[in-house]
């Protein structure tokens, strides 16, 4: 360019000036929707939004969970679709230690936007819990998403049958510290056992404690996540079977956090598993900081919703959603302002 201006006149290097001025885009600078607004892309946000309107250029980092999990791939399919649709977003996803490590990450300002269970979520936003002291005020959700079931694993040579047969028992809990060891918690103490001293627990993730389930060297695992979940099935192939958790329990859940709802993991759902299984299950919300411009959440959210039959085709997990339930059982969390203008704009609130 600058030879160029060289060799033109001063006029009309003024014009050629005005002209680049007007034809610029707040986008990625490689891709044509930058430069050609009114390609007329159906559905992406850049074909409708005049190029002076978007924001600057705008970065998401998106912590998931392990690689190996269903969560890890949810992400990936998610900021892909983010980053090839609007053109001024940038988005990539990271593996993580889950739920409260995103959290964390999105409060420190380490990521912008992430997924957790509604209850931690929940947690953090008022400091209780796992984030006393610590409490992210500007957490904002962009969606509720999908329930994210628990999943109770047992040796059939356990001889265990239900939540309270486990005290006594070689069982892996997870990560300490974690949302899925906090379901631990909850859980077992409804069903009245003294946690953890009633269990001999095993502080490691499914996918080891998997292994462990097959070699027989423990006694069971929890584990959450959409079913059905690799790694449960790993250990149902291995003489291994999922505990029902009974309406009293989730009951008694639900009086004291109401985030809890009963889910049933259908019959067929796993290798040699013949009957439905009852379980409690919690609605998985993606959130944000509250201070991340409302123009990109707004293209966020309409870009995840107007392509969220794709999105369903990769990844089970979103198959079936809909924005009229991303607003509902979401333990009264606030919504972004740029995800409650996109509701609002299509009727749902």
């Amino acid at each position: 360019m600058i030879k160029m201006k060289k060799a033109l006149s001063l006029a009309l290097a003024a014009a050629l000036a005005v002209s680049v001025l007007a034809g610029c885009s707040a986008g990625k600078t490689d891709s044509p929707a930058a430069s050609q607004p009114d390609s007329g892309a159906s559905g992406s946000p850049a074909a409708s939004t005049p190029a002076a309107s978007q924001p600057d250029p705008v970065t998401i980092n998106f912590p998931t969970a392990g690689s190996g999990g269903a969560l890890y791939a949810v992400g990936a399919a998610i900021t892909n679709l983010w980053d090839t649709e609007i053109p001024y977003v940038s988005a990539s996803s990271q593996a993580s230690n889950g739920g409260i490590d995103n959290l964390t990450q999105v409060s420190e300002g380490e990521a912008q936007v992430s997924i957790a269970i509604s209850s931690n979520c929940w947690q953090c936003l008022n400091g209780t819990d796992s984030f006393e002291g610590y409490a992210y005020d500007d957490l904002k959700v962009i969606a509720g998403l999908y329930f994210n079931p628990n999943q109770v694993v047992v040796t059939d040579k356990s001889g265990v049958s239900d939540l309270a047969g486990i005290k006594g028992k070689h069982f892996a809990v997870a990560a300490a510290g974690s949302s899925v060891e906090g379901e631990c918690k909850n859980h077992f103490t409804a069903a009245g056992l003294t946690y953890p001293d009633d269990i001999n627990c095993e502080y490691i993730a499914f996918t080891d404690a998997a292994d462990m389930l097959q070699n027989g060297t423990i006694d069971g695992a929890w584990i959450m996540s959409g079913a059905p979940a690799a790694a449960v099935t790993q250990a149902c192939t291995s003489g291994c079977r999922l505990v029902n958790i009974s309406d009293d329990i989730i009951s008694a859940l639900r009086e004291q956090y109401p985030w809890y709802a009963p889910f049933t993991i259908p019959a067929g759902t796993y290798p040699n598993q013949d009957e439905d299984v009852q379980t409690s299950a919690i609605k998985m919300v993606m959130f944000c900081r509250g201070d991340l411009d409302e123009k990109a959440v707004y293209d966020l959210t309409k870009t995840f919703w107007e392509n969220i039959d794709k999105l369903g085709e990769a990844q089970a997990n979103l198959k079936g959603l809909t924005p009229q339930e991303a607003v509902k059982d979401i333990a009264g969390l606030p919504l972004h302002p740029g995800a409650e203008r996109y509701y609002e704009e299509i009727g749902i609130l």
